[in-house]
């Protein structure tokens, strides 16, 4: 039987989320914990893919299981698992449903603050003041809609398509600090913290809304400013269609 599992984690001490040969991982130490658990190897599909440092509340996975799964899984992973992964929920599914490919939407926020302040050291990116956060908008305004994304990628990324589609892309002032939020079909390796990145040449003043603009047009990625440091990422949330959900 298949399985969906949600959870989130704190990123900053793994090396991104999923298996690879040069660090430990989300991955890595969640598919321990239940083989530990369920005494027998389960391959998890998670939803995407977040790069190291990278936070996420509600990321989901799906794994296939042909035994009962125990009543008290979620409390006795959670009894296992280091204090920056929690799980909170695991649902049956119908067969061939997707973690990557049923998702629907995805949204991701960039946070960030001003002040220097050792609670949100690691969990957000320190930000200078002087940010012009309507002019980030302004240009934020033109991610809206279908557009090929390639200036906004990571290069040499392996993929079939660069188009996404937006469906919002907006930042919001707050106590100390602004949030970026962005929603979207799907999205690119490194995509948010580009798109961040040269937003913030926009609020500093060193690119116009309309020439943020033209980086969509020019299609790669050194048109782009550089990357916004990974702390500062979190995925927020999945939506799924309700019936594959069992």
């Amino acid at each position: 039987m298949r399985y969906f599992i949600q959870f989130s984690y704190k990123g900053t001490d793994y090396h991104g989320s999923q298996i690879q040969p040069n660090g430990e991982t989300i991955q890595s130490v969640l598919e321990g914990a239940m083989a530990t658990i369920l005494r027998a190897e389960v391959g998890l599909t998670f939803a995407g893919r977040t790069d190291a440092g990278v936070h996420a509340e509600n990321m989901w996975g799906h794994f296939d299981y042909e035994s009962e799964l125990p009543a008290n899984l979620c409390f006795r992973l959670n009894g296992l698992l280091p204090p920056a992964i929690a799980i909170k929920q695991i649902v049956p599914v119908t067969d061939t449903a997707h973690a990557r490919f049923d998702a629907l939407v995805r949204t991701y926020e960039y946070r960030v603050y001003f002040a220097k302040d050792p609670f949100v050291h690691g969990i957000r990116a320190r930000a200078r003041r002087g940010l012009d956060f309507d002019r980030m908008n302004e240009a934020a305004k033109l991610l809206l809609g279908r557009h090929d994304f390639a200036s906004f990628c990571r290069a040499h990324s392996d993929v079939k398509t660069t188009f996404c589609t937006i469906l919002q892309a907006k930042w919001v002032l707050e106590d100390n600090g602004a949030t970026f939020y962005i929603t979207a079909d799907r999205f690119l390796r490194n995509m948010v913290r580009a798109v961040v990145g040269t937003l913030f040449e926009v609020g500093f003043g060193k690119m116009t809304p309309d020439q943020f603009g033209e980086v969509l047009g020019k299609k790669r990625r050194s048109a782009a400013g550089d990357s916004a440091p990974a702390e500062g990422l979190f995925l927020t949330d999945i939506r799924y269609p309700i019936d594959i959900f069992v």
